[in-house]
């Protein structure tokens, strides 16, 4: 009987002792749990972080790219819009300027131009072209001009130029060249419209 209780305490001593390091053991994993859960913690906070960061510079960066495709949207319509005013001008002026090609204005016109043009272009003969409709009126302003002044060199070119009036001076080897057509000079002008035209689409005129 003695020897049943003694071998019953060194089973409880050790189970005792087991007892004790187990709780030991699971008291220390609980705690390496807590210490890895607020780690963890903490690493979760700092990728909350850089998320929400990042999501707000490629918000802000969408913004910037909506804001300046609308900019340039608008631009665009602009320019479009100013363009589209040019042209219909421009047509107008070509209609009133072939509706006036039998008046005496549209004759002084074309004298100018030839007087101007032959003078631009220099010395020796020089040729003019100009469209088929006109032909008969620059070879009169022409030959009028010789008589009066027999050192004027010109002839009337045989080719007719594709133009809405006007003329184009050429000197006989073909090295000097003066448009003096109302197609250029309309074309000269267009930048000028097209900026007075924007100025008055801003308010600024």
């Amino acid at each position: 009987m003695s020897s049943n209780s003694a071998l019953e305490r060194t089973i409880s001593k050790v189970l005792s002792q087991k007892e004790t390091e187990l709780i030991s053991k699971i008291d220390s994993a609980y705690q390496q749990s807590l210490n890895n859960l607020e780690s963890s913690r903490g690493k979760l906070e700092a990728e909350r972080t850089r998320i929400i960061e990042s999501a707000r510079k490629q918000a802000e960066n969408l913004k910037r790219q909506i804001v300046g495709s609308g900019r340039l949207a608008a631009r665009n319509q602009e320019l479009l819009i100013v363009e589209n005013a040019v042209n219909n001008a421009f047509e107008e002026a070509r209609k009133k300027l072939a509706a006036s090609g039998n008046k005496e204005s549209y004759r002084a016109l074309i004298s100018s131009m030839i007087e101007g043009s032959v003078s631009s272009v220099g010395s020796g003969e020089v040729i003019i072209e100009c469209n088929k409709s006109d032909t008969d009126l620059v070879k009169k302003i022409v030959a009028d001009l010789q008589k009066k002044n027999p050192n004027v060199q010109a002839r009337v070119s045989d080719r007719h130029i594709d133009v809405l009036g006007g003329i184009r001076v050429k000197s006989e080897d073909g090295t000097i060249t003066y448009d003096n057509t109302l197609d250029s000079r309309i074309e000269r002008l267009k930048p000028l419209i097209r900026k007075n035209i924007a100025q008055m689409l801003r308010g600024e005129a």
